[in-house]
C-alpha cells in the first residue's frame, strides 16, 4: 500500500459519521471566495475577515457530526433559494435558445411565454388568464 492509499484511507476513517459538503456549504465557500477577490480590489480588511468567517464556517458545517441539524440548515436554504434559483436556471435556458424563440411576458400577468423567431406578428392568448394581445416575433 502506497503512501497515496493510506492518505486516502485515513482522510475517510476521519470523515466517517460527518456532515460533508452540500448546497449551502458550497454556496459559503463561493461567496468567501468572492468576498475575498473583493477584499484585494478594495483594500478593505473587513471584507477579509468576512471571507475567513465563511470559510470557518464552511469547514465547521463540513466537519460537524451533528447530520440532522445541517441536514434542516441545508433544507431551509434550498426552500428559500428555490425560486431565485428556479429563475437563474430558465434564464439559462432562455439565453441559450435566444436565436430559435422570441420570449416575452404577458402585459396583463406577467407570464412568461414564447414565440418562434420568424413567425411574423402573432395574436397571442395568455394560457394563464387569457389576455388577447398582439405581437411580433
Amino acid at each position: 500500500m502506497n503512501f497515496m492509499q493510506r492518505l486516502r484511507e485515513a482522510f475517510t476513517r476521519f470523515m466517517y459519521g460527518r456532515y460533508g459538503s452540500d448546497q449551502l456549504g458550497r454556496v459559503i465557500f463561493y461567496a468567501s471566495i468572492a468576498l475575498l477577490f473583493l477584499s484585494f480590489a478594495l483594500r478593505s480588511g473587513l471584507f477579509w475577515y468576512l471571507s475567513i468567517l465563511g470559510y470557518v464556517w464552511g469547514l465547521f458545517r463540513m466537519f460537524s457530526r451533528n447530520i440532522a441539524k445541517r441536514r434542516a440548515e441545508n433544507e431551509l436554504y434550498l426552500q428559500k433559494s428555490a425560486k431565485l434559483r428556479t429563475e437563474l436556471r430558465q434564464a439559462r435556458v432562455r439565453f441559450r435558445n435566444r436565436k430559435q424563440y422570441k420570449y416575452f411576458k404577458c402585459p396583463q400577468c406577467r407570464t412568461r411565454m414564447r414565440l418562434t423567431r420568424g413567425c411574423g406578428e402573432k395574436t397571442v392568448t395568455c394560457p394563464h388568464c387569457k389576455h388577447t394581445f398582439t405581437t411580433r416575433a
